[in-house]
């Protein structure tokens, strides 16, 4: 594969994630995730493994209802590393255990994401946001 087309099939796959989070199609999502992928979660610990991702989506799905837009894609020559840009635009529809209480309260505000990624499917993902700003808004 050339570096081109190694670049090409990363930002497909970077593709593919965002769209299949912006459907809410969680099994789309974990498809693009190996076995093993390393998750650090935003200001907090690093999850392995696409059980913990998946116990990860089903809490999002129940204490928020997200949009990315828009999503900026970005990835090496080599295709082994992404970077995301994007905006969040949700509702705050349940409480989330040590956040504050969820009325369904709407937040916007820009994040981020760093990947890994080899054998056509992403090792890591490490999520960035302002969660002072986050809370905030939905205080």
């Amino acid at each position: 594969m050339t570096d081109t087309s190694a670049r090409s099939a990363s930002l497909a796959l970077l593709q593919r994630y965002y769209d299949a989070f912006n459907r809410a199609d969680w099994a789309g999502m974990l498809d693009c995730l190996s076995e093993d992928v390393a998750h650090d979660l935003n200001q907090g610990v690093r999850e392995i493994g696409r059980p913990a991702f998946a116990a990860f989506l089903a809490r999002m799905a129940t204490c928020y209802r997200e949009q990315l837009d828009p999503v900026v894609l970005m990835a090496t020559d080599d295709g082994s590393r992404g970077a995301a840009e994007y905006v969040v635009h949700g509702h705050y529809i349940s409480t989330d255990e040590g956040l504050p209480p969820a009325t369904g309260q709407p937040y916007k505000l820009p994040g981020g994401a760093f990947f890994a990624i080899a054998d056509g499917r992403i090792t890591r993902v490490s999520n960035y946001y302002n969660l002072e700003d986050w809370i905030d808004q939905v205080y």
